[in-house]
């Protein structure tokens, strides 16, 4: 068991891109009233900055 939530945690800011920031940008650019670029959905151009955001942070430990 602490195997497996040690290897959970290792990949939690990759999760929290995803799972957290993605559908905040989402949302953010809906009541702004801004469109995602290259013709993209709004939610996808979140999980695209948040899990390249999520995976920087995994790889290097922290955020910025």
């Amino acid at each position: 068991m602490q195997v497996a939530l040690q290897k959970l945690f290792a990949i939690m800011p990759f999760l929290f891109g995803i799972g957290f920031i993605a559908p905040v940008i989402a949302q953010v650019m809906t009541v702004w009233g801004w469109d995602a670029p290259f013709g993209m959905e709004r939610i996808v151009f979140g999980l695209v900055i948040g899990a390249s955001w999520g995976l920087y942070a995994t790889i290097r430990g922290r955020w910025i």
